[in-house]
C-alpha cells in the first residue's frame, strides 16, 4: 500500500515508525520545511531513500503522486481539516492527527463527505490501542462492571515555555487550542468511549494559570452527565511541576472498579470485579513499557487502517470517533463562554469562538 505524511514534526516520527513496522510503500513526504522532512527521515535511516519524494506543497504532490493510497495528516491543528477533505475529495483515505479538525463544521463536513466518497477516515487516537484500555473496553463490552456509575479521567503533565516556542501555532486558538484540545484529547477520547459516547450535558470551566504568553487555556475541568446515567469527571493540565505526573482513567460500576494509569493510560493500576478469573490476577498490575507519553498504539492503529482498506469496513478509531473528542472539548469551552450547562449535540462552535477569552 503506497502512503505519504504530510507534516513532518515532532509527532511525525511515531507515524513513520508505524510504517516501518506495517511494511507500507513510502512514497512521499510534504512538510512547508523541506529540513524537517530531512531531519524525520535521517531518525529513521530512511536519509538516502530516493523513493521518498519531498514536497513542500501536499496538493501537488498528490497530483504527482495519484497512486498514493493512504496519507497520513500530521501538520499544526489549524489546517487539519482542509488537508483532510483535500485528500477526502481525491479519493484517499487518511490518518489524521489530533484534534481531527477546530471547528464543529468542518468535523460534521469530513464525516459525511467521507461517506459520500467512500474513503476510510481514522482519528489518531492511538492509546485505544493500548493493552490496559483494550483489555478494559473488552470488560466493559462483556458486561462485567454491570450498570456504570462514574468515571474521571486526569491529564496533569508538564509543558514550559520551552515547548511553546518550538512552534509558532502552539498555545493559540486557530491554531492549536490549550491544554484540553492538545495533550487531554486522547484521555477525553477514552472517557466519553468508555461511558456510552452520548453525552447529555457539559458544564465546563477553563483557566490560564501560568502560561499567560498563550492565548489559549492551561487548565480546564468539567462535569459531564451521560444519557445512560453515568457521570464523568474532566481535569487537564499542564501545569504540573517539575514534569508529566500521569494520565489516569477511573471507571466505576455496580460490579467492577478499574484505574488505568501510568504516564499514558498504559498501566492496570486497580482491576476488580465481583466475578473474578484467572486472567484478572495476570492483568492486576500490568504496566505497558513505553518510550514516550505517546505510548505503543501508532502501529497497531496502522494495521488497523490497512485492514479497513483492504476489507472496506470502518476503521476502529474513525471519524466519528474524532468528531465525539472534538464535540466535548469544544461544549467544555462554550461552556465557560456561556457560563451555562451545555446540551449534546453542538452542532456550530469552534476554537475561535473563544479569541480574547482570556484577555482583560
Amino acid at each position: 500500500m503506497k502512503y505519504a505524511i504530510i507534516g513532518c514534526g515532532r509527532i511525525a516520527t511515531n507515524h513513520v515508525k508505524a510504517v516501518l513496522n506495517n511494511k507500507l510503500e513510502f512514497v512521499a513526504a510534504c512538510d512547508i520545511e523541506l529540513d524537517n522532512i530531512d531531519t524525520l527521515l535521517s531518525k529513521h535511516g530512511l536519509q538516502n531513500d530516493k523513493s521518498i519524494a519531498k514536497y513542500k506543497n501536499y496538493k501537488i504532490m498528490i497530483q504527482e503522486h495519484p497512486e498514493i493510497e493512504l496519507i497520513a495528516i500530521a501538520t499544526s491543528s489549524g489546517v487539519h481539516a482542509e488537508i483532510a477533505l483535500y485528500c477526502i475529495d481525491n479519493g484517499i483515505n487518511v490518518i489524521i492527527e489530533k484534534p481531527m479538525a477546530m471547528s464543529m463544521l468542518d468535523a460534521n463536513e469530513i464525516v459525511k463527505r467521507s461517506k459520500e466518497k467512500g474513503v476510510k477516515v481514522c482519528a489518531c487516537h492511538q492509546n485505544r490501542f493500548n493493552i490496559a484500555v483494550q483489555k478494559t473496553r473488552k470488560a466493559l463490552e462483556n458486561g462485567r462492571f454491570g450498570k456504570l456509575s462514574h468515571g474521571s479521567i486526569h491529564v496533569r503533565w508538564n509543558r514550559n515555555q520551552g515547548y511553546y516556542e518550538q512552534a509558532p501555532w502552539r498555545g493559540t486558538w486557530a491554531e492549536d487550542g490549550g491544554c484540553l484540545m492538545n495533550q487531554c484529547i486522547h484521555g477525553i477520547d477514552l472517557l466519553r468511549w468508555m461511558l456510552g459516547n452520548e453525552v447529555d450535558t457539559v458544564y465546563g470551566v477553563i483557566r490560564q494559570q501560568q502560561h499567560h504568553y498563550l492565548e489559549a487555556e492551561d487548565l480546564g475541568m468539567a462535569v459531564v452527565t451521560f444519557r445512560n446515567g453515568a457521570v464523568a469527571t474532566i481535569e487537564g493540565t499542564t501545569n504540573v511541576y517539575p514534569q508529566n505526573l500521569e494520565e489516569t482513567l477511573y471507571l466505576f460500576g455496580e460490579n467492577g472498579t478499574v484505574k488505568i494509569g501510568g504516564k499514558s493510560t498504559n498501566n492496570l493500576d486497580v482491576w476488580d470485579f465481583a466475578d473474578e478469573t484467572e486472567e484478572d490476577i495476570v492483568n492486576k498490575g500490568l504496566e505497558e513499557q513505553t518510550s514516550n507519553v505517546y505510548g505503543n498504539g501508532h502501529t497497531s492503529l496502522y494495521a488497523d487502517v490497512i485492514d479497513a482498506i483492504d476489507n472496506n469496513r470502518k476503521p476502529y478509531v474513525d471519524a466519528e470517533a474524532g468528531r465525539n473528542a472534538l464535540e466535548l472539548i469544544l461544549a467544555i469551552y462554550k461552556s465557560m463562554k456561556t457560563g451555562q450547562p451545555v446540551k449534546l449535540p453542538l452542532n456550530d462552535f469552534a476554537s475561535v469562538d473563544m479569541l480574547g477569552c482570556f484577555k482583560g
